[in-house]
């Protein structure tokens, strides 16, 4: 039976392929848990993942971090929620949206955020979103510095 279980440092590269899922870009594992490690985990960045009976590597994979600020308060926000291809429709990414309202409600957090993308190939990520109880609350933003 799968379970959600959150990755340490030593065990990043786990979630690799699930990420570069969502994450096209990424390059190569090793260059992703350097990332990771050294940069987003001291930021408070944390890994939880999906892996199939008796396989170490992530079939789905979820990246969140802890924080405050004006607008929401005291939010568990998701920076990245990812599911292999092959392993799309088997309640997985619900299950980690379920394990991340669970460790919201753990930590006394009064919101759990995300944002997604809105392309075409969003929409099964859009249900399940809606479909997990959240809701559109507003519009994101962003420009290139340079």
């Amino acid at each position: 039976m799968s379970a959600v279980r959150e990755l340490g440092p030593a065990e990043t590269e786990l979630a690799f392929r699930a990420m570069k899922a969502l994450r096209t870009a990424l390059a190569d594992a090793g260059a992703f848990a350097r990332h990771v490690n050294r940069i987003q985990r001291p930021e408070g960045y944390r890994l939880v993942a999906v892996c199939e009976d008796g396989e170490a590597e992530a079939v789905a994979v979820a990246g969140f971090r802890v924080l405050h600020n004006l607008a929401w308060g005291h939010v568990l926000y998701v920076d990245d929620l990812s599911t292999l291809p092959e392993g799309r429709r088997r309640g997985y990414g619900r299950m980690l949206l379920d394990w991340l309202l669970d460790e919201a409600r753990r930590l006394e957090c009064d919101e759990l955020h995300l944002d997604s993308g809105v392309g075409e190939n969003r929409l099964d990520a859009h249900r399940l979103y809606f479909n997990s109880g959240m809701r559109i609350t507003s519009h994101h933003f962003a420009r290139r510095v340079m």
